[in-house]
C-alpha cells in the first residue's frame, strides 16, 4: 500500500461524506433560512405598528 491509495481512499470517503449530507441536508437548510425570514419579517412587522400606535397617542 502506497500513500497513493490512502489519499485515494480519503478522497472517496470525503465525496461520500459530503454527497450524503448535501442530499439530506441542502433542503433543510434553504427551508430553514426562509422560515427565519419570515419569522423575523412578522416580529419586525408587529414591533413597528407597535410603536406606530404608541406614536399617535
Amino acid at each position: 500500500m502506497n500513500s497513493f491509495d490512502i489519499f485515494w481512499g480519503i478522497g472517496d470517503f470525503s465525496q461520500w461524506l459530503l454527497g450524503a449530507m448535501y442530499d439530506n441536508i441542502g433542503n433543510v437548510f434553504n427551508y430553514t433560512c426562509i422560515v427565519l425570514g419570515f419569522v423575523g419579517l412578522f416580529y419586525w412587522l408587529n414591533l413597528q405598528n407597535k410603536y406606530n400606535k404608541e406614536e399617535l397617542k
